[in-house]
């Protein structure tokens, strides 16, 4: 399937499409105007489409600097009439959290989804966030898909909910929601892209206290009203196996797992799927329970129905025994699979399973860590880094690496062991501050292009103003790289591939008074090294900027051009010093079975570092 069929395709018609594909077919079909993000997986794909997508649907695009500004040009939309969508991982929500709080007191007069990506066992985050308690915290209604068919629907339905009650909606998907593919029958894109009209109003819009008295008691009164349409909704229903033993309560992903296992093994039983799951439907939920005899509750990461659940026992006095992940009956922690929903009922109905042979096998599955790529314009950075340091007879020990959220935090692995303490996004230089007041080492603090847009800035103002000495590495590979290849401020285009203004680091760094300011390319070792060895000596915050293009970059414009070096070991002049592979650690080299040291010419990018390493001037280029 091509992109642009999410566009083109017409009323009637299937797509085979990803959960965030679907996303992107469920607000044009709900006539959006404006979307913005800050890239961050499992979301990342919704803005990669819509980049490509946007300017023929008519629609604005951006690709914003942090989570925060997203949400807040979203909502700049919404409060001028139209419809807006804005997306963002979980954690994202967290850097959005002051404006998203605050919306859902004014309100809004277009519609206005925001979607929170949710990542279970955190294939790709720092945290196992659960969001549906984000929505209970701000109060904001909250939907729960299963799957693409419903991403795509639950984001037109949440468009319109949010435009009948002027409230912002949240739509939770997780990992395996955002990432399965499945069949979607499309319907009617209704076109976006007007211009709005903000229509002043301070007792709406300004949160000052005189004000936002009201505005709570208007937002309780909208969550009633929609806690009704909750409850009514088919959105919620109930599939019936035939049995009243047990009743099971689920949503999301989860659903996908129960409703797998009752399949396959004949289980006689309930299910209540909540897809509009706040404000939480009391009484759909009650008049559930008492059509059964005990309950399960199957849900990811944090057990929030299953606290509901117990919530609306006591509160009718009722004597049920409830399952779940309070009780152990399922594991408190990461995502679910069939094989973990199917043990938690067999406790529960033990015997009552068909039994079915499954093959074992004693084959371990090989370890692989992620590695930074062959070309990485980080590699040769770290590597000059570390001679620097040599060279300067500093120790090792003494020195704190303050790492942060992108490719660069893969530095943590040996040989480079470079990245000693990483909470979030941008946090590099507010910690690497606090390490210099708080100790008597030297901190070295390592932070990426995007996420100094992002989230870097106000921790360099404050390291520069209390005049303290650190080393701030700015690697500028040109993109977004982590997420797959987003623009940000310091690139000269934005999300819509529209020509852009670029925000120069460099610039910036000496804007805020940095005393110590230089922009090396790090595939010169040489240059980079020195640069490095007199920053390390500068006596105040030294910032040094190593600039060169992603090898994802790269790999475009080689296959563009069709031009690429290509190089080999020279066995001859090799001494088997092992110092591209075990120093450098470009995973293009190999050691054969011959115990020769190769390149591996699948892998190499052809980008020429590992030449200025070989003290043999053994690696050569194929003529």
């Amino acid at each position: 399937m091509k992109i642009k069929e999410i566009l083109t395709s017409k009323e009637g018609e299937k797509l085979f499409l990803l959960g965030n594909e679907a996303a992107v077919r469920g607000v044009l079909e709900g006539g959006i105007s404006v979307a913005s993000t800050y890239p961050g997986t499992p979301s990342s794909e919704i803005g990669d489409v819509l980049s490509n997508l946007a300017k023929e649907a008519g629609i604005y695009f951006e690709f914003s600097a942090n989570e925060k500004v997203a949400f807040e040009v979203s909502t700049a939309a919404a409060a001028a009439g139209l419809r807006s969508f804005v997306f963002m991982k979980h954690v994202g929500l967290n850097v959005a959290a002051d404006a998203f709080m605050s919306t859902v007191y004014t309100g809004v007069k277009g519609g206005m989804i925001i979607l929170s990506a949710d990542d279970p066992s955190m294939h790709s985050s720092q945290n196992e966030q659960d969001n549906r308690i984000m929505a209970r915290l701000a109060h904001i209604p909250l939907l729960e898909p299963s799957n693409p068919q419903e991403v795509k629907d639950l984001l037109k339905f949440g468009l319109d909910i949010s435009e009948e009650f002027e409230i912002p909606v949240l739509l939770r998907t997780t990992t395996r929601i955002s990432h399965m593919r499945g069949v979607v029958n499309v319907g009617k894109i209704i076109p976006g892209g007007k211009k709005g009209i903000f229509k002043k109003d301070p007792s709406k819009y300004v949160v000052v206290p005189q004000f936002v008295v009201k505005m709570r008691q208007r937002l309780q009164e909208k969550i009633i009203q929609i806690q009704k349409i909750a409850e009514k909704s088919k959105l919620n229903r109930i599939i019936d196996t035939g049995g009243k033993e047990l009743g099971i309560i689920t949503s999301g992903a989860a659903f996908n797992y129960v409703i797998d296992i009752v399949q396959e093994k004949g289980i006689k039983v309930r299910v209540l799927k909540l897809a509009f799951s706040y404000p939480f439907p009391e009484q759909k939920v009650l008049d559930f329970i008492n059509t059964v005899d005990q309950i399960l509750i199957v849900e990811e990461v944090e057990p929030v129905m299953e606290k509901e659940v117990l919530f609306l026992l006591g509160k009718h006095s009722l004597n049920k025994k409830v399952y779940g992940k309070l009780d152990g009956t399922l594991p408190i922690m990461y995502e679910f699979n069939p094989d973990i929903v199917s043990m938690g009922i067999e406790k529960i109905i033990q015997g009552k399973f068909k039994k079915e042979k499954t093959l074992k096998t004693q084959l371990p599955l090989p370890l692989r860590p992620p590695v930074l790529c062959p070309g990485c314009p980080h590699r040769p950075a770290y590597y000059a880094l570390k001679k620097a340091i040599k060279k300067l007879r500093l120790n090792e020990k003494d020195i704190i690496y303050s790492s942060d959220i992108g490719c660069y935090a893969l530095a943590l692995q040996p040989p480079y062991n470079m990245a000693d303490y990483c909470i979030c996004m941008g946090s590099s230089l507010g910690v690497g501050s606090g390490f210099t007041k708080a100790t008597s080492q030297r901190v070295i603090a390592l932070i990426g292009d995007s996420t100094f847009f992002h989230g870097g800035m106000p921790g360099l103002i404050n390291t520069i103003h209390h005049q303290e000495k650190l080393l701030l590495v700015i690697m500028d590979n040109r993109t977004t790289g982590m997420t797959g290849g987003q623009p940000h401020p310091g690139v000269p285009l934005d999300g819509m591939r529209n020509p852009a203004r670029e925000i120069s680091i460099e610039e910036v760094a000496k804007g805020m008074g940095a005393g110590f300011v230089k922009t090396v390319d790090p595939f010169n070792l040489k240059e980079t090294e020195e640069i490095f060895i007199e920053a390390l000596k500068f006596e105040e915050v030294a910032v040094v900027i190593t600039k060169h293009p992603c090898a994802m970059i790269t790999a475009t414009e080689n296959k563009k051009s069709k031009k690429k070096l290509r190089y080999k070991i020279n066995q001859e002049k090799c001494s088997r010093c092992l110092l591209c592979i075990k120093n450098f650690t470009c995973p293009a080299f190999f050691i054969n079975q011959n115990n020769l040291v190769n390149i591996n010419p699948l892998l190499c990018n052809g980008c020429g570092v590992c030449i200025q390493i070989c003290p043999k001037k053994a690696i050569e280029v194929i003529k």
